[in-house]
């Protein structure tokens, strides 16, 4: 049952969803690494994306089904530098990503990461003007293929894969992004005035879209 309501989702299940449709009792994290062990080796993977689950095809036979009458829209370098910002210092202000680029952040290069899902509104920051807090989404873990936030390369990671120049300074450190959703000691949630603020719904509630 686990492994057909998995299979007929387009998205991501949680196992939340999996408890409500499965009998009463039923150890869902125990049935899930069961099948997720059963698929290790097959040509598509069971796999875990914070709490959510998901068939993918296995990473050495992504080859096969590549896509070659679609055109990829690449991220822009200054879109990957405030993505890569987002992951490692969440949550943070624009103001805070501006400060460790050097240079302003355009409206538009956040935009193009909000629509690809990948970073949200969190809340905001209990600070002079209330700035908005950003942060990654489930759906940017389950792009990039990973289990949780812990799971972003490290400083050995980033230098092995060339990543980091070899000219970095002796007390340079990869942060420690936030582990979960849940908002920090000096963020306060978004209500629905923010979101009407932030162009996020209408005047009334309604959503734009």
């Amino acid at each position: 049952m686990a492994e057909a309501l998995v299979f007929a989702s387009a998205e991501p299940v949680s196992e939340d969803f999996l408890a409500e449709r499965l009998p009463l009792g039923v150890d869902i994290p125990a049935v899930m690494e069961s099948l997720s062990s059963f698929y290790a080796s097959r040509g598509v993977n069971l796999i875990r994306s914070a709490d959510r689950w998901a068939f993918r095809t296995a990473a050495d036979l992504s080859f096969v089904i590549r896509k070659d009458d679609n055109d990829v829209r690449k991220l822009s370098r200054a879109a990957l530098e405030v993505l890569a910002i987002i992951a490692y210092h969440q949550p943070v202000t624009r103001a805070e990503i501006e400060d460790i680029r050097g240079v302003q952040t355009s409206r538009g290069t956040l935009d193009v990461l909000m629509e690809a899902g990948w970073v949200r509104f969190r809340g905001r920051r209990r600070t002079p003007g209330r700035p908005v807090t950003l942060g990654t989404t489930p759906d940017f873990l389950d792009h990039f293929g990973l289990e949780e936030l812990r799971d972003l390369p490290g400083l050995d990671e980033l230098k092995g894969a060339g990543l980091l120049s070899g000219r970095i300074p002796p007390n340079f450190q990869v942060p420690l992004p936030g582990m979960g959703d849940e908002l920090q000691d000096d963020e306060d949630p978004i209500t629905q005035m923010d979101l009407e603020e932030l162009g996020l719904l209408t005047p009334g509630g309604e959503e734009e879209e």
